[in-house]
């Protein structure tokens, strides 16, 4: 626990501000570590030394009692293990609003993600219609092309047929030729 204390008082030496506390406040906590990790070691080595030499488990209490708290007087260890406590305190605040900001995220998130499967989808509908319109026009153009081809076919016999014809011949194939033309004209764009 010492040690993630002291890990959490590294990650808030980087940026102090965003934490706000000061360089002061830093190394005081800094201390309290230290002293907190002695103490522990202490203790430590004292259960294993009576362990070691077989005394009763209140004989150990008792001796443990005994460990000086630290140099400082009790009211200041109190203010420390309060700002400390605080500092503690307020981290883990801090995590819950990252962590609720990432819950956040992961909504929104999951929405834009609905939100680009639907385009996706009429993406994919256009896609296919698209497809299906160049279809029609390539087929459009076939037709074209063969009346086209017609039409040069007939508009030569038309010439040939004029040389050969005289003036009233031209005149009724004139007549002819538009009559022709206005039946085209309705087979081929009105139906």
């Amino acid at each position: 626990m010492v040690d993630e204390l002291n890990k959490t008082i590294d990650v808030a030496a980087r940026d102090p501000s965003w934490y706000g506390i000061d360089n002061r406040e830093l190394e005081s906590r800094r201390r309290w570590t230290i002293t907190t990790r002695t103490q522990v070691g202490d203790v430590k080595k004292s259960v294993v030394a009576r362990k070691e030499n077989g005394n009763s488990a209140s004989a150990m209490c008792r001796e443990l009692m005994k460990l000086p708290i630290s140099h400082k007087s009790d009211r200041s260890y109190q203010d420390s293990a309060e700002d400390n406590d605080d500092f503690i305190v307020s981290e883990s605040d801090r995590q819950m609003l990252l962590i609720n900001g990432s819950r956040q995220q992961d909504e929104e998130l999951d929405e834009l993600s609905a939100s680009v499967e639907r385009i996706r989808g009429v993406g994919l509908t256009i896609h296919k219609e698209l497809l299906a319109q160049e279809k029609i026009i390539d087929d459009l153009g076939t037709e074209m092309d063969s009346t086209t081809n017609r039409l040069d076919f007939v508009q030569k016999k038309v010439a040939m047929i004029m040389k050969k014809a005289s003036a009233k011949g031209q005149i009724m194939m004139i007549l002819f030729l538009l009559v022709l033309f206005i039946i085209l004209f309705i087979l081929v764009f009105l139906t």
